[in-house]
């Protein structure tokens, strides 16, 4: 069982040897070492009032600011045994910022270190909010991401670090995290003051140079921020970057990515295999009937699936993505009218309308007209309407061109 003057002694021999990862580890209250520090000391209510003031006996023992973030260390993981998320929410703020004061003075050898510390206190401040929900306090987690911010700055300016102990190397774990803080709690937009920086900054080692985990986060809330902003194009190239450099043992990252990257292939034409839908139940319980619908033509089951998952597609941002994408189902609609046609270059329109009624679409003949003229429009059909009369003639090589082949797709919507 861990005392507290041992873990003075091991926190004072890590930091002469400049080990990060052993001194993240012993700042790390979820370490089996917190709890023996709390329970050594028969902690009880009272005393843990006077707890701070005991521990001021000790500084000095090592380096500053070192033997004040070890005090507040033991206070962190007091509260927590406690389950006083709040208070250890805040204490471990105070800590983030005594370690500032030694992570400006010193290289990327206490990187380590600083990804420790501030990832507990972004699970701290996840763990506030749930402690304060419903009695009107602030989120704390936006809190958290403010005082995330100040490390993405320090880790920026490292000017005088030589280029493999920069604390440059830290940015994009930073980025991340201030990034998945602030999704949490759905204020993206003051992100973008992070990433205009970032953007600014000329004199980075290239994304590809840093660690795949920290590159893979960093794609993916990109991608997220384009798709949101409607930039389909690189919201879908940032996420296959993402879901390629992603570990295939990171099945949950992986779903995560493809939870968007699957409607957006899917808007461009490229329908999932059923092995990698196989690979992620969730995702296929959610996607095969749209899938389904498109490659059937069967636009009842298109409707009927976006009304089922309505509530969980608005919840993630994809109802309207889905929505968009149901032209596909209609195009599969009017390409099996083709094949009854005996794949024909003229239809008359009333078979197209007849098909619609059938699908479920009360549609007059002139709203069946227009549906066949938006498909031409975007590129789903090659030919023209003859409006006098009611025929459809189609290109006679290609008129239903493959939907992976269209030119710009995204620029349609």
């Amino acid at each position: 069982m861990v005392k507290y003057t041992e873990l003075l002694e091991l926190i004072a021999v890590a930091l002469h040897s400049n080990e990060g990862p052993d001194l993240a580890y012993l700042v790390r209250p979820t370490s089996p070492h917190g709890k023996d520090l709390f329970d050594s000391a028969s902690l009880s209510e009272p005393t843990l009032l006077l707890q701070r003031q005991s521990l001021r006996h000790y500084e000095g023992m090592i380096d500053s600011p070192w033997d004040e973030i070890t005090i507040q260390y033991v206070l962190v993981t007091s509260h927590i045994a406690k389950k006083r998320y709040l208070e250890a929410f805040k204490e471990h703020t105070t800590l983030v910022h005594l370690f500032y004061r030694f992570f400006e003075a010193n290289n990327g050898w206490t990187l380590p270190v600083l990804f420790a510390i501030l990832r507990d206190l972004r699970d701290l401040a996840l763990d506030a909010d749930v402690q304060i929900a419903g009695t009107g306090s602030e989120s704390k987690m936006e809190d958290a991401a403010r005082t995330i911010q100040k490390a993405f700055t320090l880790c920026m300016t490292d000017r005088t670090s030589p280029y493999q102990l920069s604390r440059k190397w830290g940015v994009y774990y930073v980025v991340g995290l201030i990034m998945k803080s602030y999704f949490r709690i759905r204020k993206i937009s003051l992100s973008k003051s992070i990433l205009r920086s970032l953007d600014a900054n000329t004199d980075m080692p290239a994304l590809g140079a840093y660690p795949k985990s920290h590159q893979v986060t960093y794609r993916y809330y990109i991608g997220m921020l384009s798709f949101l902003n409607e930039d389909y194009t690189k919201a879908e190239k940032e996420l296959t970057l993402a879901f390629y450099s992603c570990h295939n043992d990171a099945t949950n990252n992986r779903e995560r990515i493809l939870t968007y990257l699957i409607p957006l292939r899917i808007l461009r034409g490229h329908l999932p295999s059923e092995e990698l839908l196989v690979s992620f139940p969730a995702l296929n319980e959610l996607y095969s009937p749209f899938i389904e619908a498109i490659r059937s033509g069967n636009i009842r089951d298109y409707d009927d699936a976006l009304n089922k998952w309505e509530l969980r597609l608005i919840d993630l941002n994809l109802y309207l993505t889905l929505e968009k994408a149901r032209e596909l189902s209609i195009r599969g609609l009017f390409r099996r009218v083709w094949v009854a046609s005996q794949k024909s270059n003229r239809v008359p329109v009333a078979m197209f309308h007849s098909a619609s009624r059938i699908s479920g679409q009360d549609v007059t003949l002139d709203e069946a007209e227009c549906l066949v003229a938006n498909m031409i429009y975007r590129g789903y059909i090659r030919g023209y309407i003859s409006h006098e009369k009611r025929m459809v003639v189609l290109a006679n090589t290609n008129a239903f061109p493959r939907l992976a082949d269209r030119p710009a797709p995204y620029n349609l919507y």
